[in-house]
């Protein structure tokens, strides 16, 4: 994959919110903004951002209070510093289309897709996963950034992304238009049935997981499977699925063993490869805007309409 041209032409503001775990070291926070402010993306912090109270970036209150307070702001990006857990706490309190008409870019991955998912289903807004502070900008210099992860996110905060190309991995050539949506395969689940999992038909649904054994990723595949959700969408476009430990009783069961049971059970198209998810590169993709999705050999395409 061939990284974007970076430019260091001055962005917009970027407002930090913490809406999940705690952040454990606050100056290494504030030592990952100064790397964005040095790459021509000032940033400034939530009141709330480096709270902590039990595991969490403050009380249910404080944190659902960011998106209020983050709304009203003039900085047009809104960035969380990390994941972890505690979204899925605050979205009863969450005012999804009130959130959706302030018009912002809200910037996340990992748990905050329990925020995706419901100003989607909620609002049927367009919001962004990609890059969060901590995860991707908590270098020692700005030359430390990944620079395909950095190039990406630019060119969609300023309605320049038109095009991904990446190695994909797909037994036959996929050819499919619908609405990208989807996120961390854990948090997707844990939605499932809920208020705030989006009725989506005919979409492309893009997952991506950590730290879960390969049979973990099978059962939460095979629940999505069972709702009859996977069968639903044009394709299911899997990401970064890593830092798992394979155990001797496995005995060849791994990963592409999941992949290929799967491909076994759905006539949708199983197709690997995004770079998104937690590792680097991390692309930044509009969740619930609509796509198209093509590939053909190892090549595989990711083709944005306007997202802006």
């Amino acid at each position: 994959m061939t990284a974007p041209t970076v430019r260091k032409a001055t962005a917009p503001m970027i407002y930090l919110i913490s809406p999940s775990g705690a952040v454990s070291k606050p100056e290494r926070a504030r030592q990952a903004a100064g790397i964005l402010k040095s790459l021509g993306m000032p940033a400034r912090f939530d009141p709330a951002a480096l709270r902590r109270m039990q595991r969490f970036a403050g009380s249910d209150e404080a944190r659902a209070g960011a998106f209020a307070r983050a709304a009203q702001q003039d900085a047009p990006i809104i960035m969380i510093t990390r994941g972890g857990y505690g979204l899925t706490r605050l979205l009863p309190a969450l005012d999804f289309r009130a959130l959706a008409r302030a018009g912002k870019q809200w910037v996340g991955y990992s748990d905050f897709t329990a925020f995706h998912l419901g100003m989607l289903a909620k609002a049927g807004a367009t919001t962004w996963a990609g890059p969060v502070l901590l995860d991707d900008f908590a270098v020692d210099t700005p030359d430390d950034v990944d620079p395909v992860s950095l190039g990406c996110f630019r060119e969609a905060m300023s309605g320049e992304l038109e095009m991904l190309g990446f190695k994909a991995g797909c037994p036959d050539a996929v050819d499919a238009r619908g609405t990208l949506w989807g996120g961390n395969l854990t948090v997707t689940c844990a939605l499932l049935g809920t208020p705030w999992f989006p009725k989506v038909r005919g979409g492309i649904l893009y997952l991506e997981d950590v730290h879960e054994h390969p049979y973990r990723v099978e059962r939460m595949l095979i629940q999505l499977l069972q709702a009859g959700v996977i069968d639903a969408q044009r394709a299911v476009l899997l990401g970064h699925v890593s830092r798992y430990t394979l155990a001797p009783h496995d005995r060849g069961y791994d990963l592409p063993a999941v992949i290929k049971w799967l491909r076994a059970q759905t006539r949708t198209p199983i197709v690997t490869g995004l770079p998104f998810g937690h590792e680097r590169p991390k692309v930044t993709l509009p969740h619930g805007a609509t796509v198209g999705l093509a590939t053909e050999g190892r090549q595989g395409w990711l083709v944005f309409e306007h997202t802006h």
